[in-house]
């Protein structure tokens, strides 16, 4: 069924544009995918364009009832499948096969409605990883991809210590990326592209080299840099902060084997675990068989506002992910001044550096290795209150580098564009 709103907002600047901006994923009060689509569209109103925002039916009451709220010029579209199409969803790869009938089901939607429009530009901008097409490039006007993510993997020496499931799941992500490379429906999309943002370099050198004109690197997310600097206290206790799925490749079980050396010299230190997931049943036996179960909290998913405080009072916020294209949980540990270690890969390498956090290098690490690293970093921040102090001061400042105004800024001036 498809839906369309009936209230048509006009009257846009004539040195603006009319944007379409396919969402798949489009909520406000969301993290990930949804974030993504929400913040996109509201940095492209402060801009003055005109947008149109198509996404599905199922958000459209929260949707619509933020936009009467703030009063946003904006004009919300709504385009879903037939329902009986949800149970591919079940399937193994299903989500892949629902997710390309939705974007070629919404670029005809679009067609229909750009007859009509004229809209200056389209931009596919939610659910957009170089390894899944658009359909948007047909409509025959400037087309915007990404910020695309999907090409980062994990280095495979760090590979080792996964489980046998996730090396089997890795082994065929490497397939995946292979294979998008050479897909003629990516090939397509990459051609009638504008402008291709990629989230990281290492999503860069997957895109063919001949598409690389286009191609500019742009995280996909950002933040609302905060109003005032919060008064910035030591922690009362040695804790660090771990926040994200339970998923093998978000690394924690990394951390889970680091910590045993971090106790043998910091013996009160903790570490706070917030966050569910299909491989927390694993994990926790890390934690047994790394005989640290005693230091660990393990706690469930909470309220955004509830997950916020929890960014206070610890050492540093440690998120060693192994293939993260973004990262919203750096950004937001940053936003409240607690200092991040990561790993020098994906989203998190590029928001973290020397003046905030620390950023492991990951070339020519293993497994044994990276794990001493990682409990290095941490005791270094526990024994070491000035170092951790001057991370924590200049976190602010760093995170004001990724707002969602400054990443749309960015990718629209790179466009040389005329407007309307």
């Amino acid at each position: 069924m498809v839906h369309s709103s009936k209230t048509i907002v006009s009257g846009a600047a004539n040195d603006h544009m009319k944007i379409l901006l396919s969402a798949y994923a489009c909520e406000p009060h969301k993290g990930s995918e949804p974030a993504v689509g929400w913040n996109w569209m509201l940095s492209l109103i402060k801009q003055g364009h005109h947008v149109f925002v198509l996404t599905r039916s199922n958000n459209k009451q929260t949707i619509e009832s933020e936009i009467k709220k703030l009063q946003l010029p904006v004009t919300p579209l709504y385009y879903d499948l037939p329902s009986w199409c949800r149970r591919w969803k079940r399937w193994p790869g299903g989500l892949y096969f629902y997710y390309l009938f939705w974007q070629l089901g919404a670029y005809f939607f679009a067609k229909r409605i750009h007859k009509i429009e004229q809209f200056d530009l389209v931009h596919h901008i939610t659910f957009v990883t170089f390894r899944q097409p658009s359909f948007m490039g047909r409509l025959g006007i400037p087309f915007v991809l990404g910020p695309v993510g999907g090409g980062e993997t994990s280095p495979r020496p760090l590979r080792r210590g996964f489980h046998r499931s996730g090396r089997f799941r890795e082994a065929f992500r490497d397939i995946g990326i292979a294979w998008a490379q050479r897909d003629p429906l990516m090939h397509a999309t990459f051609h009638r592209a504008s402008r291709i943002a990629c989230t990281t370099p290492e999503t860069l050198q997957r895109i063919p080299e001949k598409y690389h004109s286009k191609c500019i690197v742009l995280p996909a997310i950002g933040i609302d840099p905060p109003q005032q600097s919060p008064e910035l206290h030591p922690p009362s206790h040695p804790s660090f902060l771990f926040i994200g799925r339970l998923l093998y490749w978000k690394g924690l079980h990394l951390v889970l084997r680091a910590f045993p050396e971090v106790l043998q010299r910091v013996p009160t230190a903790r570490l706070r675990v917030i966050g569910e997931g299909e491989d927390s049943r694993w994990l926790k036996e890390v934690a047994r068989e790394s005989g640290i179960s005693s230091s660990v909290d393990w706690l469930p998913w909470m309220p955004h506002q509830e997950i916020a405080k929890e960014y206070q009072n610890n050492i540093a916020f440690v998120f060693p992910s192994l293939h993260d294209s973004g990262g919203l949980v750096v950004l937001e540990s940053l936003a409240a001044s607690l200092p991040v270690i990561c790993l020098d890969l994906g989203g998190p390498g590029i928001f973290v550096d020397s003046s905030c956090g620390i950023a492991l290098k990951t070339s020519g690490q293993n497994d044994s290795s990276l794990q001493k690293a990682l409990a290095e970093a941490m005791v270094s921040l526990a024994q070491n209150p000035e170092r951790r102090a001057k991370l924590a001061a200049a976190c602010q400042n760093r995170v004001r580098h990724f707002s969602w105004v400054a990443a749309a800024e960015t990718l629209y001036s790179s466009l040389h564009l005329n407007t309307r």
